[in-house]
């Protein structure tokens, strides 16, 4: 009796990526440990992002002037260096050849021949007629002659692509000293972020301040919210970028940066924290970009900024330590409180409990219960004074009738 064979059937699963792997519902035990936030943008400001199995890197060649600015200051001083030996030495040989093939070497000496170059007489004194001819130093030893058209030739091309190889190097040289990244080390963020009160809204709030007395010019600030999300129709979108409004309907987000100033958002509908209470805080996985731009006020170069905030950073229920002075005759600015924050009475609910908390109470959210007690008490009095009103008026209608029944 032959018997059904169950060949097995290997399912293959789609290739996640890792981040979608390990944000899959998993059981709840040991190995579902809480897992360390890794920033997308360090506190310094740079980005913690490599790029691996890029194969199309000749793109990196069709802009190769980038690409000599990005690099780093070792790579890039020996290849300024390379391209001017490899350049000089290149010429250099092409002169020793053409004395060579003319047999200027075998007349050394000889004040009857006419050289191509003088007092060429070995690859050394060509090579330094190289240096000469490119940098135009001209010491007035070695100089060629009119008997020479393949040397002149030769002196032409030199001269243009020498002049070709100074402009491009003392170009990118000077590029990259005059860059303004360097400038963004006297912008600083303060270490935390902090979820506080103000005018009677919750609002999440840091601080940026400028160093230098020299100030950044149109100065412009904005936010982002780094958090992975997954929509509705199951797809994983890691680390997906949510702006977070800092003033740019209103035009705060424009600063004028001569001290120290707190940037404020303000949690509302709109806001990704809507819903966000100070319990929910500590369990979410986020990270807060922000993103200070403006132009460098002594070159007119464009700077840029950047720090982050991961959960750890924001501090719910605290505002900043004032730093601005006033003292005889101009305002001193105390930066060893720049950091410093100081606890504040907040509620510990999101912005949503708080505005269906007041919906229902038909409050705002500033009015306290002591308010609330002072309008009963004043409702309370306007319908006693109504109430003795409208009693006049009915004894004043009562003696009427007892006065016309009279005559």
């Amino acid at each position: 009796m032959e018997q059904d064979i169950e060949s097995p059937v290997t399912i293959h699963q789609p290739k996640l990526p890792k981040q979608a792997r390990e944000d899959l519902p998993k059981n709840i035990s040991k190995e579902c440990a809480k897992r360390k936030i890794q920033r997308y943008v360090r506190k310094d400001g740079k980005c913690n992002v490599h790029h691996g199995n890029v194969r199309e890197t000749y793109r990196y060649l069709t802009d190769i002037f980038t690409t000599l600015v990005d690099l780093k200051w070792r790579f890039n001083l020996l290849i300024f260096v390379m391209v001017y030996t490899v350049t000089w030495l290149f010429f250099g040989m092409i002169w020793w050849l053409i004395a060579y093939m003319r047999g200027d070497m075998d007349h050394i000496g000889d004040s009857t021949w006419t050289p191509c170059v003088s007092n060429l007489n070995g690859f050394v004194s060509a090579f330094l007629f190289s240096i000469e001819t490119e940098t135009t130093i001209g010491y007035g030893y070695r100089v060629i002659t009119d008997k020479c058209p393949e040397g002149i030739i030769l002196l032409l091309v030199q001269s243009v692509l020498g002049s070709i190889v100074n402009a491009f190097m003392v170009g990118c040289m000077f590029v990259k000293i005059s860059q303004p990244k360097k400038r963004a080390e006297t912008l600083v963020f303060s270490t935390n972020a902090v979820i506080s009160m103000r005018d009677g809204k919750l609002c999440l709030m840091f601080r940026v301040g400028d160093l230098r007395n020299s100030h950044i010019v149109e100065a412009s600030i904005r936010a982002k919210l780094i958090k992975s999300k997954q929509t509705k129709e199951g797809e994983f979108i890691p680390l997906n970028q949510t702006d977070i409004n800092v003033g740019y309907y209103t035009g705060d987000d424009r600063l004028f940066l001569v001290s120290p100033l707190i940037i404020s958002h303000e949690i509302n509908q709109q806001s990704p924290f809507w819903e966000i209470s100070k319990a929910q805080l500590p369990k979410e996985e986020l990270e807060i970009v922000v993103i200070l731009e403006g132009m460098v006020e002594a070159t007119g170069m464009t700077c840029q900024a950047r720090s982050s905030y991961i959960t750890s950073e924001i501090l719910w229920g605290y505002r900043f330590t004032p730093v601005l002075t006033l003292e005889d005759g101009f305002y001193e600015v105390d930066y060893n409180s720049f950091h410093e924050t100081y606890e504040t009475n907040t509620p510990v609910y999101s912005a949503k409990e708080l505005a269906e908390m007041a919906s229902r109470a038909e409050l705002p959210l500033t009015w306290s219960v002591s308010s609330k007690l002072d309008q009963h008490a004043e409702l309370e009095t306007e319908e006693e004074e109504k109430n003795q009103e409208d009693q006049n008026e009915r004894n004043g209608d009562v003696a009427n009738l007892e006065n016309e029944s009279k005559v």
